[in-house]
């Protein structure tokens, strides 16, 4: 079993997208993101962790097109052809005023991530009121997760009740759910030329197996705060009691 604590280099996630099977799994993932945020024109848009692949599906007709890269992981620069639009970030401080971004897109951050938590708090703080919130997240049940081959078998995979108990704890709002990466992490030629109609079909079936969850979720701007309540010390009530008046002996002084 793969520790979830081990880290995956930048240099490994880039080459894994140039090969067959990386354009392939961006292909589906990407499909999966666009059909839920179809329009970001006039958004600004923060991608954390390796979101390059498909931050292009946003780059043209948003407003701005950031991609924050975590110091444990590194950064390469994107674009390759224009000024660069990555910077390698501390993901528990972002270098980000409060309300600064509308969409937030995470992408081999959250299973990554050594403290999953103050990651999705620190998002919170930089997503706008409205904000949206996208992750893509390896599914626990799935074959991807257990063959270490490609980044979505590094780290920690999740269940959908486990993304939603995290989301909700970090004061998010999950509304919408999907999957992709149905076909096996194989770099097979004959099964690559039938991916398509291999990942139709565990679809239209719903099969559980998917290898990674895409959910999406709101910012919860108006969130419950605990209460902590002051303790009191208790001052036991004293009944008053009259003092005795010292006077002068019978005799007195001399």
């Amino acid at each position: 079993m793969v520790s979830w604590l081990m880290s995956y280099d930048v240099v490994d996630l880039r080459d894994f997208y140039g090969h067959r099977l990386g354009m392939v799994a961006r292909r589906f993932v990407g499909r999966g993101i666009r059909a839920r945020w179809a329009d970001t024109r006039g958004q600004r848009v923060l991608g954390i962790g390796y979101a390059t692949p498909y931050l292009g599906l946003f780059r043209e007709e948003a407003e701005r097109c950031l991609a924050f890269m975590p110091a444990a992981q590194g950064v390469v620069k994107w674009p390759s052809a224009n000024p660069t639009l990555a910077a390698l970030v501390d993901e528990y401080e972002l270098p980000l005023a409060d309300s600064s971004v509308d969409r937030v897109l995470l992408v081999h951050a959250l299973e990554m991530s050594h403290d999953a938590p103050t990651l999705l708090r620190e998002v919170w703080r930089v997503l706008a009121s409205g904000g949206r919130l996208m992750a893509v997240v390896p599914n626990r049940r799935g074959l991807w997760a257990r063959i270490d081959t490609t980044p979505f078998g590094h780290g920690r995979p999740y269940s959908r009740p486990q993304i939603t108990a995290l989301l909700r704890e970090t004061w998010f709002t999950p509304t919408a759910w999907g999957e992709a990466l149905y076909i096996p992490p194989v770099s097979r030629s004959w099964l690559l030329r039938v991916a398509v109609a291999w990942e139709r079909a565990g679809a239209t079936i719903s099969a559980p197996f998917a290898g990674v969850h895409i959910v999406e979720a709101t910012k919860q701007v108006y969130r419950a705060i605990p209460v902590r309540r002051e303790k009191r010390q208790l001052v036991p009530g004293l009944a008053p009691v009259l003092e005795p008046v010292m006077t002068p002996s019978a005799g007195g002084a001399g």
